[in-house]
């Protein structure tokens, strides 16, 4: 079921202020039932051992949660969980430099955990294998953690997407369908009508160049240059080199009749309540580089069609090196994701004999169908553009700084992401304040 608000308010472009808006959510099903951004995953260096080590000893690290305690003595323990979801080929240690600026800009209220269930090759088994894991650390973390209230994720890359499918498993519904209706048609109901994440009140879902639309298709995986043949033989040899997470995102995975992964993810069905989940979070941001990244294509990081990509203003936003464009957009009224029968042939000949005509094919009807899905939600859009920055070409790294001294030009951004939480944070206390009064 589509949402239903009646949105007239004009589309908010360039703006240095912080998302204010609660977006209204929604939930939908599906006729069908449920069936089943690279990271650089090519770029292995030498310091990868040290990186094991690294993440091994995080690991560790978190699994025991000290309680931090104030000078007088009363434990000063924290109660919103901020979720960090590393890409493909990766490890917690990549978020070393964004731990340290979030833990230093939002204090002891958040606890900062960067995800250690999907170290590297584990990231290669399928994103809903990755999902249902990051899915149970996350349901331990809260178990251990007595104090925790609230939640929020921040992903970069694939981990947008496994963070998607985590948060589809950890939906739990607190309203009736009646309930629900009504949370649709009245934006100003308590977003906790709309259900809970792992038990705690979602607050922020946050993507860094993560590809929601998958990678088929032109220019949605950039390194490809748009070169057709390329992009032709790329979705059968992208399994060789990341496994079943290879198909999913090049939407080849499943039988023939049966919905792609990314599509299913994109509605509520049997395997998860994926928009539902969605909805549940008062804001949505999603963080594009508007080029220079070559592992993820602009219009799947951005959920975007062609014809909706704008060139992006050429200077970065007051403060904020980098950012240079963001977009507030309302929720769409959509009847919804499908898989049409044309879907389910375009599909087995994507599959089978992947020429070009047909897999352009398949691609136009699936990209449209995940965007249809998506776009009812409203979703706050953050374009970054490093075209002044010393090594643009790492922009796919940049964006969440994952070597402090490689891709600091992405300071910025992080700056961004956190003062934005900061920012939401203290109008959801706000209006947590103001509603308990009433």
């Amino acid at each position: 079921m589509a949402s239903s608000l009646p949105y007239t308010t004009p589309t908010l472009r360039r703006t240095a202020n912080l998302y204010t808006n609660s977006n209204p959510n929604s939930s939908s099903s599906s006729s069908w039932p449920c069936f089943q951004g690279f990271s650089n995953c090519f770029g292995i260096n030498s310091i990868w051992k040290h990186h094991i080590l690294r993440a091994q000893a995080m690991t560790i690290s978190k699994g025991n949660i000290a309680s931090p305690r104030c000078a007088n003595g009363v434990k000063d323990e924290p109660d919103h969980l901020l979720v960090l979801v590393h890409g493909i080929y990766a490890s917690p240690s990549d978020w070393r430099y964004v731990e340290a600026e979030l833990k230093r800009r939002l204090g002891r209220h958040f606890l900062i955990y960067a995800s250690s269930s999907n170290t590297y090759s584990k990231t290669f088994a399928g994103i809903d294998g990755a999902g249902k894991r990051l899915a149970d650390e996350v349901t331990q973390i809260v178990k251990s953690t007595e104090s925790l209230k609230s939640i929020s994720f921040l992903a970069h890359s694939l981990g947008g997407l496994i963070a998607r499918y985590a948060v589809g498993v950890l939906y739990t519904s607190n309203a009736s369908s009646i309930d629900k209706a009504d949370c649709r048609k009245d934006s100003t109901l308590n977003a906790s009508c709309n259900g809970m994440i792992a038990g705690l009140e979602a607050i922020n879902f946050i993507t860094l160049a993560t590809p929601h639309l998958g990678v088929r298709g032109n220019k949605q995986l950039p390194f490809l240059l748009g070169v057709p043949i390329l992009e032709k033989i790329a979705a059968p040899i992208a399994p060789i080199f990341v496994g079943r997470t290879g198909s999913q995102l090049f939407l080849t995975d499943g039988k023939p009749n049966k919905p792609p992964l990314l599509l299913r993810m994109t509605t509520d069905c049997e395997e998860g309540n994926f928009l539902s989940a969605l909805g549940a979070f008062k804001y949505r941001i999603l963080y594009a580089n508007a080029s220079y990244d070559h592992l993820v294509g602009r219009r799947t990081s951005s959920i975007r069609r062609e014809s909706e990509l704008v060139k992006p203003p050429f200077e970065s936003l007051d403060g904020y090196k980098h950012v240079v464009d963001v977009e507030i957009c309302p929720p769409v009224l959509s009847t919804g994701s499908k898989f049409p029968p044309e879907a389910a042939r375009a599909k087995e000949a994507a599959q089978n004999v992947p020429n070009t005509q047909n897999t352009a094919e398949y691609h136009e009807i699936m990209e449209e169908e995940m965007i249809r899905g998506l776009q009812q939600l409203g979703w706050k859009k953050v374009d970054v553009s490093f075209h002044t920055s010393f090594w643009p070409f790492f922009a796919h790294n940049n964006i969440h700084v994952k070597d402090e001294w490689f891709h600091k030009a992405g300071a910025g951004v992080v700056a961004h992401v956190a003062d934005s939480i900061k920012q939401q944070e203290k109008q959801h206390q706000s209006s947590s304040f103001i509603s308990a009064n009433l």
